[in-house]
C-alpha cells in the first residue's frame, strides 16, 4: 500500500530539523584534477555541524561550485554525527589523539574557564556543547587533520561509569 506524501509537510519537517543544527565553515580549497582534455575544477569544503547539546558531525566534500560543495558537506556530516560525553560542562577526562600528522590534546577544565584551544578544534568543541576545556593542536596544521582527530577524541571519551562497566565485564 502506497501512502501519499503531502510536499508541504515533508519541506517543514526538513526545516525544521536544519534548524536542529548549527553548521560552521572550516575549510573551503580549490582542486583541480587533471584529465585527458586538462585541468578541472572543484572546490573542497569541510562543514562541522552541532547541537550544541552533545552531538556533532563532520562532512568532507567536493562540488563544482562554493554553495554546492557545502550543501554536500551538510548532508555527509548529518550522516556522521557522533554522541559526546559531556559531565558538568566539560569532558569526563584527558584525551590524546593522532589523525595523520595532526595530534590533539583535549584536557577537561574547571567551570568558568570557556573554551581555551585554536582555530579547527574550537569550532568542533563549541558545537558539541563542551563549555569548559583546554585544547592544544601539537603536530600539523592541517584544518581537517585536526578536525577529524577531535572529533575521533571525543568519540573515544568515556564516563567513570563506563569505564567501571566495561572492568565488570
Amino acid at each position: 500500500m502506497n501512502k501519499r506524501r503531502n510536499k508541504r509537510n515533508d519541506s517543514n519537517k526538513n526545516s525544521r530539523r536544519d534548524d536542529e543544527f548549527e553548521q560552521k565553515l572550516i575549510d573551503v580549497a580549490r582542486v583541480t584534477r587533471v584529465m585527458a582534455g586538462g585541468k578541472r575544477m572543484s572546490f573542497r569544503a569541510c562543514v562541522v555541524i552541532g547541537d550544541k547539546k552533545g552531538r556533532v558531525g563532520m562532512g568532507l566534500r567536493k562540488g563544482i561550485d562554493v554553495s554546492v560543495a557545502i550543501n554536500k558537506a551538510v548532508r555527509a556530516a548529518k550522516k556522521s554525527l557522533i554522541k559526546v560525553q559531556i559531565v558538568n560542562d566539560t569532558i569526563p577526562g584527558q584525551s590524546r589523539q593522532k589523525f595523520g600528522a595532526a595530534r590533539i590534546l583535549l584536557k577537561p577544565a574547571p567551570r568558568g574557564t570557556g573554551v581555551i584551544a585554536g582555530g579547527a578544534i574550537r569550532a568542533v568543541l563549541e558545537l558539541a556543547g563542551v563549555k569548559n576545556v583546554v585544547a592544544k593542536i601539537m603536530g600539523s596544521k592541517s584544518k581537517v587533520n585536526n578536525v577529524k582527530a577531535t572529533i575521533i577524541a571525543l568519540k573515544n571519551l568515556r564516563s567513570i561509569e563506563q569505564i567501571k562497566e566495561l572492568r565488570k565485564k
